[in-house]
């Protein structure tokens, strides 16, 4: 394990390597599964605000479940997550061509629409950040619908520099690099 602050971080995020094929995969992370995209509470009121903008990229069935069931729904858990359409994919999917799973949030904040890019969470996919009390847990997420991702491209890491600076701040992926070198680089 690696300990940045009060982080706990499988050794896989240095690891592991990872790259999205969404020409093999179609973004089916975004179909299946049995809840949402985690949310964090400061999320939800984002996603209320920027929801004028993100609808138009919308399936009809999406903005039908969020006017009835709002931008967040509690998971299993009873912690805040994405609404899902039919049990199924997240309501804020985006069908693109080639049936492509995209995400209506990220193509509104691509268009330039919004100035918010989409949950956290979903930025991070694969690692899963959970909150305890006394730390947080950092773990790559190895799910069967990514088997075309798994052993590609770059550590995790390095892959998801930009979310991972998003959620921590820079002093903390700077101390993560300190110590992946320290560790790895020997």
């Amino acid at each position: 394990m690696l300990i940045v602050k009060d982080c706990i971080i499988s050794e896989d995020i240095a690891e592991k390597h990872f790259c999205c094929d969404l020409a093999q995969c179609k973004g089916e992370c975004c179909v299946e599964g049995d809840c949402g995209a985690p949310l964090d509470e400061s999320e939800i009121p984002i996603l209320e605000r920027i929801l004028p903008e993100v609808e138009p990229y919308m399936t009809p069935e999406g903005i039908a479940v969020v006017r009835k069931e709002g931008v967040s729904v509690p998971d299993h858990a009873g912690e805040p997550s994405t609404p899902l359409i039919n049990n199924r994919e997240c309501a804020f999917i985006n069908w693109g061509e080639d049936g492509l799973a995209l995400c209506a949030i990220e193509r509104a904040f691509r268009d330039g629409k919004i100035d918010w890019m989409k949950p956290v969470s979903c930025h991070l996919y694969p690692i899963r950040v959970d909150e305890y009390s006394e730390f947080t847990a950092v773990n790559y997420h190895r799910w069967e619908v990514c088997r075309c991702a798994f052993d590609k491209g770059e550590p995790l890491y390095k892959m998801l520099k930009e979310p991972l600076i998003r959620r921590f701040g820079q002093d903390w992926y700077d101390e993560l690099l300190q110590q992946i070198d320290e560790r790895y680089n020997k």
